[in-house]
């Protein structure tokens, strides 16, 4: 009696099993398994790959990192927790002043980043049209609600580098925080709703005036909502301490001193919601170079100096 395929002694008697690859049936579904899993690998990395060129264009439609206009210093990050990010901020040449506006799309994800351009290219469009920020940020919540686009939060400024004033319109948003020189903190609460919530909604503007060594620091709620292990909130009140305590340095500065605050209190747990951190000064003397050489030595991050504005190519 012949016998096909391995064999081992049992106590039962002799055991076979079937040659190596088994019958032409289990071997054509392997294949068809190998051929699936090949196919969901390339999707894979084809959607992985679309993901990061979606990144990349947001990160053209925001700010560089770095920005100098006459005696102004801002430095901005944007940080999301789920591939695109619904936060923004953008910096624009207007009427002789610049425009800063930082903004945030209700929700996380595709869903809210596929949205931040519309918000980005309506802002842009307004404020090429009309100079005073509620006006720009009315026509803007107009087009929002006509579009039903989701609530959006907007913090919109103009910076007068002649007259050295800031007009600003806060839609929503949480309260940009201005610490004066001499250690007086001001909210910048003026503004209006949500956008999206009415089209006849109303807005109004409010207007400081700036001085050497001031900073002022906008940011999305998801800096003051990050949790730590207990499950309680960074807030505005360690935002402000963290503010007080950097306020001497840079832009830069500032900024990687409250991002790393944030980070070192919510630490091990992850970002929960979009961040994004913007801080303008106004220095009192013009910037040292040796203090900014080493991230000029980063061409993502060198300073751009406006009127001669372009985004750099990410690295």
């Amino acid at each position: 009696m012949g016998v096909s395929g391995p064999f081992v002694w049992s106590g039962r008697g002799v055991r076979t099993f079937p040659a190596s690859g088994g019958s032409p049936p289990r071997r054509a579904h392997h294949r068809e398994l190998k051929q699936k899993l090949a196919t969901l690998q390339k999707d894979y990395a084809d959607l992985h790959t679309a993901l990061f060129e979606a990144a990349q264009v947001h990160r053209h439609l925001c700010a560089p990192r770095r920005v100098e206009y006459g005696d102004f210093e801002i430095a901005s990050e944007v940080f999301a927790v789920r591939y695109m990010p619904g936060d923004f901020f953008a910096v624009e040449e207007a009427g002789g002043g610049l425009i800063l506006a930082l903004g945030d799309v209700c929700g996380k994800g595709l869903a809210a980043g596929m949205w931040t351009p519309c918000l980005v290219g309506l802002v842009r469009a307004h404020a090429a049209a009309a100079s005073e920020p509620h006006a720009i940020v009315s026509g803007v919540n107009r087009e929002f609600c006509r579009m039903h686009a989701p609530l959006s939060s907007l913090f919109m400024a103009r910076v007068n580098p002649a007259g050295g004033t800031l007009d600003y319109c806060s839609a929503g948003h949480p309260p940009a925080l201005l610490l004066r020189a001499g250690g007086r903190l001001e909210l910048l609460s003026d503004g209006g709703m949500l956008l999206g919530m009415t089209a006849d909604a109303s807005f109004s503007s409010g207007r400081v005036e700036l001085a050497a060594g001031d900073v002022l620091v906008a940011y999305s709620d998801g800096v003051v909502e990050s949790r730590n292990e207990a499950d309680e909130e960074f807030g505005a009140e360690r935002l402000e301490t963290q503010l007080r305590l950097a306020r001497d340095g840079c832009a830069d500065a500032v900024l990687f001193s409250v991002l790393a605050a944030v980070q070192d209190f919510a630490a091990p747990r992850p970002l929960a919601d979009d961040t994004s951190l913007a801080v303008v000064r106004l220095t009192p003397t013009p910037p040292r170079t040796e203090a900014h050489e080493p991230i000029k030595r980063d061409r993502s991050c060198e300073p751009v100096r406006l009127p001669a504005f372009v985004h750099p190519l990410p690295p």
